[in-house]
């Protein structure tokens, strides 16, 4: 018998950072997702294969069962081995989720697990949120719980994981608040998204915003004010102000420089960091297309706004 499972991955547009102390953030899925394979096997093991788009194998490797019941604790920091850190922390989900659902992986019997990851690890879109989404659908336990044990975070990227349309995402009472919401701006032509080349750990900058934060109460009503001027803006030029207003609370909150002061002064358009400030995407809003702009600076990775949002009505 196989079980197959599917989650979108994520882009967090507004309230980046602050959406962790109770900001209502707008958040995106993304064309680009995880997939998830189960298979029963007769052997009391866990064979895992990951693989990318086009079949290549990025991670593999087999686990008996007994070593999801022992109790030792896996440390994703202790090696420099890439290799060595994906398992622990594959197998700190699959004890986590075993910690909420006693019954999973309690068998004799095994399983054959394959996920097909239709994005690069780089781009930032939500491998490690897409899984736990997958692992905690397979496992029938709380994919937010299931973060909270692992990961950590906000959350907003398990609430992408979960839907297909765009959304606003707060925490209410540590809870996550979720609305699904009609969002696809009619100028979404100008709006683009470009990489820049290099992974963000979302745990650095999280760590980061919270060495550095204040008094957040006055920035957490602009933040939410701004995050309902984005859905509801009608012209590119009014979301371009938005973006700049967006960037320049958030820049001296984190005492971080916005990254089109840092990378593309000379750019002739508005620039918006996604999530951690310092990599992954960015959002452009331009009134002509940027693509030469940005290949010429060694920026190749440059998507339109339909062709990563996932919108679906």
């Amino acid at each position: 018998m196989m079980q197959t499972f599917y989650s979108p991955g994520k882009l967090l547009l507004t309230a980046e950072y602050v959406v962790l102390d109770g900001a209502q953030a707008l958040a995106v899925p993304t064309i680009f997702g995880q997939h998830l394979m189960v298979e029963t096997i007769d052997q009391p093991k866990l064979v895992w294969k990951s693989l990318y788009k086009d079949e290549t194998v990025w991670f593999e490797e087999a686990f008996l069962l007994q070593e999801l019941n022992a109790k030792s604790v896996f440390d994703c920091a202790q090696t420099d081995n890439t290799l060595h850190q994906i398992k622990s922390r594959l197998l700190q989900i699959l004890k986590a989720a075993k910690q909420l659902n006693p019954k999973f992986l309690s068998d004799t019997t095994g399983f054959k697990v394959t996920t097909l990851l239709e994005f690069p690890k780089n781009w930032g879109l939500g491998t490690s949120s897409t899984l736990i989404n997958n692992i905690a659908q397979w496992a029938e336990v709380d994919a937010y719980k299931l973060l909270e044990l692992t990961f950590g975070g906000s959350g907003y990227d398990i609430a992408c994981a979960q839907h297909t349309k765009a959304l606003t995402y707060q925490i209410e009472n540590k809870l996550p608040k979720v609305n699904t919401i009609s969002f696809k701006p009619s100028f979404s032509e100008h709006l683009y998204f470009v990489h820049l080349n290099k992974k963000q750990n979302s745990r650095d900058g999280i760590a980061h915003y919270k060495a550095n934060k204040f008094n957040l109460d006055e920035t957490v009503t602009k933040i939410n004010v701004l995050t309902s001027q984005f859905i509801d803006c009608d012209t590119v030029e009014t979301f371009q102000d938005l973006i700049i207003e967006h960037e320049t609370i958030i820049a001296k909150i984190t005492k971080q420089t916005p990254v089109k002061e840092l990378l593309f002064k000379d750019f002739n358009g508005c620039i918006k960091s996604l999530g951690a400030w310092g990599g992954d995407f960015i959002l452009v809003a331009s009134k002509t297309n940027p693509t030469d702009y940005f290949t010429t600076k060694g920026f190749e990775t440059i998507l339109k706004y339909d062709e990563m949002v996932l919108n679906q009505f």
